[in-house]
């Protein structure tokens, strides 16, 4: 399955590494712009996501840094330390053959774009 709705509502999001262009390795060794599959340039951002605490004010958990694939640039406002949520956030899992039996997975995340915490409606990137 790919593209899974994720509902992180339970969980504070802190910017940890700005937004900036998503890149890749072309087949000469330089960096490009990592297109979508309409050739559109893609973002991307580091955020800090911890578990809010439980109802009885307790913190749950230590928290986990993730990296969101973000459809379209945020615009300014979104430095490190800024709390935010994504705005139609998705994920899917994925598996890749590493070696001759040893297999690496893990999450990916994406998301339509960026909001500051608690704003109403969208941001520019939605």
């Amino acid at each position: 399955m790919k593209n899974i709705p994720a509902n992180l509502s339970g969980y504070k999001l802190m910017v940890s590494e700005a937004p900036v262009m998503k890149m890749r390795e072309n087949e000469h060794g330089e960096m490009v712009p990592a297109l979508n599959w309409r050739d559109e340039v893609q973002f991307v951002v580091s955020l800090f996501a911890k578990r809010r605490p439980s109802s009885d004010g307790r913190p749950v958990g230590k928290g986990e840094e993730i990296r969101v694939t973000l459809a379209a640039d945020p615009g300014e406002g979104f430095e490190e330390g800024t709390y935010v949520e994504l705005i139609d956030a998705t994920v899917s899992p994925w598996a890749m053959k590493e070696g001759s039996d040893g297999v690496r997975s893990g999450l990916s995340f994406k998301a339509a774009g960026l909001k500051p915490a608690g704003e109403r409606g969208l941001s520019s990137a939605a």
